[in-house]
């Protein structure tokens, strides 16, 4: 008997689950197991294998060369099989399992969240977590299997696919205009008070083209700064100065008259909506799925 037919398929399961959750009460959350079973089934495969596989501090367990040469090996396989058995007896366009995507919560409430609730109509045996967040998390850590980000990304080793670009735009309040002179050219701006977006690299240098393809670069002077763009809008609706918002954050705002667009003939660097996974897993089809289904959704003409 080989040393691998002694070794639970389930055990490997759940030391994918502990090293991916960074924890083995995280691990037991996630698999709605006990704690103890967790530890149980991994003490039992250590003995198995002969070696440790996590090295145990008070704040979180972290693999071992050991433990991370039989993650590198066994994860894909066994998302491979887990898309196999749920796909199993179902349709080819049926999906099953459970789906965890990430987001800022801004990006939730303008754009994502009646995606997934779209998505979700159409695939009835498909369970779908949707996780907000502000800051960037461990992909990993969280057991997200997609994180959806809007901007630049500063880390190219991400793996990462990019879905779609949208425009900057440079916005006030009616409140704000009827008591400042409105901004007839880019170096006007500095004059007015920005409200700067903290989670920008340069949150108060910005480039602008004009048709003609001439760019002024303007340094703008803040006194209030925000760190999500749902915060940014709000200020700005309450005239607290100018600022840059993205399109999914302005556009109702603009049409409805709380914003009003400022030097349109100028156009900000395009950003990007990016879909990001977990580093070296493999991609369950109701991922693919649903990363696909954004990404028509994204480009479908605007409702009339």
């Amino acid at each position: 008997m080989s040393l691998s037919d002694r070794i639970d398929l389930n055990a490997l399961s759940i030391f994918a689950a502990v090293a991916e959750a960074g924890g083995f009460t995280a691990a037991a959350d996630r698999l709605g197991i006990a704690k103890a079973k967790v530890s149980l089934e991994i003490g039992r495969l250590e003995t198995h294998l002969g070696a440790s596989l996590f090295s145990r501090t008070t704040r979180r367990v972290a693999l071992t060369d050991a433990g991370q040469m039989l993650y590198d090996e066994c994860a894909p396989r066994l998302r491979g099989i887990e898309d196999a058995l749920a796909q199993l007896g179902s349709s080819p366009a049926e999906l099953t399992g459970t789906l965890r995507i990430g987001c800022t919560v801004d990006h939730a409430v303008q754009s994502l969240g009646r995606v997934v609730a779209a998505f979700a109509a159409l695939h009835p045996g498909l369970q779908i977590e949707l996780r907000t967040s502000d800051r960037v998390v461990d992909l990993v850590e969280e057991g997200i299997d997609v994180s959806f980000r809007m901007g630049w990304l500063r880390d190219s080793t991400q793996r990462a696919v990019k879905l779609t670009d949208f425009e900057q735009c440079v916005v006030a309040s009616p409140d704000y205009l009827r008591d400042a002179p409105r901004p007839e050219r880019p170096e006007a701006l500095a004059d007015h008070p920005w409200v700067a977006l903290s989670l920008l690299p340069s949150p108060l240098t910005w480039q602008f083209t004009s048709p003609a393809g001439e760019v002024r670069s303007v340094r703008m002077r803040s006194r209030l700064r925000a760190d999500s763009a749902a915060t940014l809008r709000a200020l700005l609706e309450s005239g607290a100065g100018i600022s840059a918002l993205d399109q999914f954050s302005a556009e109702a705002a603009i049409a409805d008259g709380r914003l009003v667009r400022l030097l349109p003939e100028w156009s900000l660097a395009r950003g990007g909506v990016y879909a990001v996974y977990p580093p070296g897993r493999h991609l369950p089809a109701r991922v693919r799925a649903f990363v696909d289904f954004y990404r028509e959704m994204l480009h479908a003409p605007a409702a009339t």
